[in-house]
């Protein structure tokens, strides 16, 4: 990789693993609504005249149907369950549990014949994977959370199965422009139970205004944009290697600022979480090899 592909990863996994930290700051004085309209409205003010500007917004409003799912499988969907997740989980175990995204992702894509056969190895990373949630959980869950882990689980599932209404309905459809539309809608979609606390309730202070808006034009756009560019640098299947790296940031990033506590459930099952991931997402070898399939060029928004 190069020193540039380098600079992205890093930045990219930074980028990716901090939005669990700047949302449980956020929802100190915003509701998770509030907090979802906010982050969409925000990044898609920039995202949305930039779209338009480069024509990239009509080509996808053709394939509205796969649009709509997308968002809300990527969007609508995880980013109320993640806020409504962090009101009782720490950022950190937040982060943590969203690890399983490759897994899911694999599983998806193998379900719906887009991924090689699993091998003993992949099936042996994927038991692992579920071992370290299971230790993570049966050493760090308390009373009243199981709610918030089921909210993290569909946003796992959604997550990891996003990608797919991509490969197999947007494929050569204008990345920016998906996300900037998606934006709008979730943006649309939260006005009505997110406008009316901001509108009726004091101003958040400086605190909440800062990570609000890290986390829309930072953890969103910003990363996005970077996203695009690591993939045309180091191609899309490097690129998604961030995600070995953003459970990490994220644990870190809640132990450093917030002061969360370091927990054996997370020195248990974080390494096994990780190697199940690396393991279950690499690629079999095929009995008997195929040309290689041109891969799509990006994955089209920001994950947390």
């Amino acid at each position: 990789m190069s020193r540039r592909g380098w600079a992205l990863f890093l930045a990219m996994s930074m980028l990716w693993g901090v939005p669990y930290l700047l949302i449980k700051v956020a929802l100190e004085e915003l509701s998770p609504a509030s907090l979802v309209l906010l982050r969409c409205a925000l990044s898609a003010a920039v995202l949305l005249p930039w779209a338009l500007a480069r024509g990239e917004v009509r080509p996808v409003l053709r394939h509205w149907k796969p649009l709509l799912l997308f968002t809300a499988l990527e969007m609508t969907g995880p980013w109320l369950l993640l806020a409504y997740a962090e009101q009782s989980l720490s950022s950190s175990l937040t982060g943590l549990l969203i690890a399983l995204v490759p897994i899911v992702a694999a599983i998806a894509g193998r379900l719906a014949g887009e991924q090689d056969r699993f091998d003993a190895v992949r099936l042996f990373g994927m038991v692992l994977g579920i071992l370290g949630v299971g230790a993570v959980l049966g050493l760090d869950l308390h009373g009243g959370q199981a709610m918030a882990v089921a909210a993290v689980a569909l946003v796992v599932l959604g997550y990891g199965t996003a990608p797919l209404v991509v490969t197999r309905s947007l494929s050569g459809v204008p990345s920016t422009g998906i996300s900037a539309v998606a934006l709008g809608l979730t943006s649309l979609v939260y006005l009505p139970r997110g406008l009316p606390p901001l509108v009726l309730e004091p101003l958040p202070t400086a605190r909440v205004v800062v990570a609000v808006l890290l986390l829309a034009l930072v953890c969103t756009v910003a990363a996005l944009l970077l996203f695009f560019a690591l993939i045309r640098e180091v191609g899309p299947n490097r690129a998604l290697a961030i995600t070995f790296v953003n459970p990490a940031v994220a644990v870190l990033a809640g132990i450093v600022v917030l002061s969360e506590p370091l927990t054996g459930g997370m020195l248990v099952g974080f390494p096994l979480i990780l190697l199940g991931c690396v393991l279950a997402t690499r690629h079999s070898r095929p009995r008997h090899p195929d040309p290689p399939a041109q891969q799509p060029l990006a994955e089209p928004v920001s994950r947390s």
